[in-house]
């Protein structure tokens, strides 16, 4: 309409804050104003206007939203916390260890096999997302607490239970761990030290977050995660 078209750029902006005022999140704010850059770019490519209003109009300022992150000192805590003495506390340690030691997903780790462990040499196979094979190394506290749940624990579930699965990580019944229950039981570790609904994801980020601010160079931290954008 002749209104539209004699739009100028006060009246966008003016337009603009009136979503601010009225409590529109600053996300939706942006999805409405890039419509309405994409109205006014047609007009012009339609030759209603000679020139863009919007061209100019800004946004709101979204940005990131960075992830929580633990400290070393809250992992180690954490970690320190697991009841050693039974199959599950071994098998528990071992993948609360792998998950920040090896910043592997929860569906990484509930899906690692006995294959796939390759300590001697010191890393492990990953099916990633989109079925993306990466290898991501283990050493430390990680590699040790693997070795014992598989030298100790692992066979004592087998062997209770008399079924016999590729799977690391086993059940009460000695089937494979489901995302679920890993999910459980970080959530429970967290809140020993006082962190409500802990996940999995916060124990990547954390190592993500820890290796470079180690140094770490950035491409290598991408690499082992398995992410295809380093923005990621």
């Amino acid at each position: 309409s002749s209104d539209v078209c004699s739009s100028d750029l006060d009246d966008l902006q003016h337009f603009a804050s009136g979503l601010h005022d009225i409590g529109i999140h600053p996300r939706s704010q942006a999805r409405i104003l890039s419509g309405i850059k994409s109205f006014f770019h047609f007009l012009v490519m339609a030759d209603y206007l000679e020139g863009d209003p919007s061209e100019l109009l800004e946004g709101p300022k979204i940005g990131f939203k960075l992830p929580e992150v633990l400290t070393v000192e809250e992992i180690d805590r954490i970690i320190s916390a697991i009841d050693l003495v039974t199959n599950e506390g071994q098998r528990n340690r071992a993948i609360l260890e792998v998950l920040y030691g090896c910043g592997l997903r929860v569906s990484e780790c509930t899906g690692l096999d006995l294959g796939d462990a390759i300590l001697e040499e010191g890393y492990l196979h990953i099916l990633g997302k989109g079925n993306k094979e990466r290898i991501a190394p283990i050493s430390g506290a990680a590699l040790r607490a693997l070795r014992d749940y598989l030298e100790r624990g692992r066979p004592e579930l087998v062997r209770s239970y008399a079924k016999s699965t590729s799977a690391v990580f086993l059940n009460a019944r000695g089937g494979r761990l489901t995302r679920q229950s890993v999910h459980s039981l970080v959530a429970e570790a967290g809140r020993f030290i006082g962190v409500a609904n802990l996940h999995p994801h916060t124990l990547r980020h954390s190592f993500a977050t820890h290796m470079l601010a180690g140094g770490a160079v950035l491409r290598v931290i991408q690499e082992i995660l398995g992410h295809s954008d380093i923005s990621t």
